[in-house]
């Protein structure tokens, strides 16, 4: 009991990364529902940023933000010079984290910032023991249209063949995992579709919590279902080739250790 206490009462810093494209309405009610959401973790007080990646919209994003900014400390903001897409967008936002522990979220206002916490908890109890983690959200009762779900269902069952990656919802925008281990990853577009795919093949446990998924806040999704899982199957087969070639060295020692 003792040490579990420790763990949740231990200070934590945590960096909330999210890419937006044309997302202005949307921009504002989510990160004042993320504000206060942190409201009543005093743990992360001084220790919480959230990080906007405006990724080159053509709408009042980068407004909006900038209009949050005075009142809200914790907010940056960071502007692509033109559209690069999601997999950029989350590079760069976590490339300039100030923090180690690494939340990811979808600009839409679908996932529910009241679910961090718990996404959190979990990750800090693996870590404490030690572990590799990495934690994604699995979508209850998911609000998109059928079409989505079935090609997300297509998708995810040929790279659970291909790529032995069991995990049932990588297209969640809700993650968890640390800076270290995001940025080990090989860089290529599309990899966020297979975040959890790189996590494993760098001996990291995946673990799947059950999270809320809600409607759109306000307009449109970006992406159109049918071209998005052919390229998704496509990228497939190109994951699959760069795993099997790509291998990190081991370090087994340094002489001298440096000291800290």
């Amino acid at each position: 009991m003792e040490r579990q206490q420790n763990i949740h009462n231990k200070s934590y810093g945590l960096s909330i990364v999210i890419p937006m494209y044309n997302e202005a309405s949307n921009l504002r009610p989510l990160v004042l529902e993320i504000g206060e959401t942190f409201k009543s973790h005093r743990i992360y007080k001084d220790n919480l940023e959230i990080i906007i990646i405006d990724d080159g919209s053509s709408d009042n994003t980068l407004e909006e933000a900038r209009s949050l900014l005075k009142n809200l400390p914790i907010l940056k903001v960071i502007r692509h010079k033109t559209r690069y897409g999601q997999s950029a967008a989350l590079y760069t936002g976590i490339s300039n984290a100030k923090f180690d522990t690494i939340v990811t979220m979808d600009g839409d206002g679908q996932n529910d910032p009241k679910d961090i916490p718990k996404l959190i908890k979990e990750y800090i109890k693996y870590k404490e023991l030690g572990s590799k983690i990495m934690i994604i959200g699995k979508r209850v009762y998911r609000k998109d249209k059928l079409s989505r779900k079935l090609a997300s269902l297509v998708a995810n069952t040929i790279r659970n063949l291909l790529l032995k990656d069991s995990t049932p919802d990588v297209g969640c925008g809700l993650k968890v995992f640390s800076k270290e281990l995001f940025l080990n990853f090989p860089y290529f577009d599309h990899m966020h579709r297979f975040i959890s795919t790189l996590a494993i093949h760098l001996n990291a446990e995946v673990i799947s919590i059950p999270v809320h998924h809600r409607p759109r806040l306000s307009g449109k999704t970006k992406y159109r279902t049918f071209s998005r899982m052919l390229e998704g199957i496509v990228d497939l087969f190109g994951v699959w080739w760069l795993l099997s070639r790509y291998n990190l060295p081991q370090v087994k020692e340094i002489i001298p250790k440096n000291e800290a």
